[in-house]
């Protein structure tokens, strides 16, 4: 199995993404979460390239992605998801699934109200579209949201230092030895680039239209009835289960699977997750043909 490592241009703005799989096998698209990267796919890409084609983009101003400078780029999510509509695109995906996780769900989402028929199926991990998924993890960034003060802005920053991060990978595992400190440091390096804060306390504000779209991506789950998976860290101290049981009140044959585990679920059930992954997405292409490659 080969990854490969592969950029294009959209708009001006260079990304980066991870390419492994037959390019004619059923396309799974990986949309990663705050504050990392497609880095955070980096074991479940070869659990499941035997099966599908992986195609995993760092979003702008993030990883090996561009990070171009605020008054050149709008750092909203509606711009990111702009962004990564051109790539798919560009790179020529035709039907897809995709996997959303944290900041991936919004843009993930916003790809779906664009091209609902170009999406064949979802799976979720701790990728939020409801309110009572919110836990009260987020209160600083609601402050922010009610007042956009300097000062608001500026306490959000605790939420870019190292001993977050490692909250963040770390909080409601049972054994924190096993999760690897590699992802986690190398987030705290692309973390650490200049104006890299500025543009992540930018995406905090503008995550408040996110949750004002959460109405509208239900709508989308109601008509569209998209095969939906959610693979849950039970234990995520930002995105509740109850986000995860919420996607059946729109989608009644939504699956949702709860792992003893924090928010980066990967770090410590990626095989778990995987073997999950493989006979939703098979059983979704045998019964709708809806995973027809590109």
């Amino acid at each position: 199995m080969t990854i490969n490592y592969r950029t294009v241009v959209i708009n001006g703005t260079k990304i980066f993404y991870r390419d492994a799989g037959r390019p004619d096998a059923p396309t799974l698209l990986l949309l990663h979460g705050f504050p990392t990267s497609s880095h955070m796919f980096r074991d479940l890409i070869p659990l499941l390239a035997g099966h599908f084609r992986l195609v995993a983009p760092d979003f702008p101003g993030f990883g090996q992605s561009d990070m171009p400078d605020r008054g050149a780029y709008d750092y909203t999510f509606a711009n990111i998801a702009t962004t990564i509509a051109g790539f798919t695109e560009q790179i020529g995906l035709g039907k897809f699934a995709m996997y959303i996780f944290d900041y991936g769900s919004p843009v993930g989402l916003r790809l779906a109200l664009m091209m609902p028929d170009r999406i064949s199926a979802i799976i979720t991990q701790n990728g939020n579209a409801y309110e009572e998924g919110l836990s009260n993890g987020w209160d600083p960034i609601r402050a922010y949201w009610k007042d956009a003060s300097q000062a608001n802005r500026e306490a959000l920053r605790v939420f870019l230092k190292p001993e977050t991060t490692t909250f963040q990978y770390t909080h409601g595992v049972p054994d924190p030895s096993v999760v690897s400190p590699d992802g986690r440091s190398l987030d705290d390096f692309y973390l650490a680039r200049p104006n890299a804060d500025e543009v992540q306390l930018d995406l905090f504000k503008d995550y408040a239209n996110n949750v004002a779209l959460y109405p509208n991506f239900q709508e989308y789950f109601r008509n569209y009835q998209p095969p939906l998976l959610a693979v849950w860290g039970k234990n995520d101290p930002f995105f509740l289960p109850a986000g995860a049981e919420a996607f059946k009140r729109d989608i009644p044959k939504a699956q949702v699977k709860l792992y003893d585990t924090g928010h980066f679920a990967l770090e410590t059930h990626c095989r778990e997750i995987a073997d999950d992954i493989v006979p939703f997405l098979e059983n979704v292409s045998q019964v709708t043909g809806m995973l027809a490659a590109a």
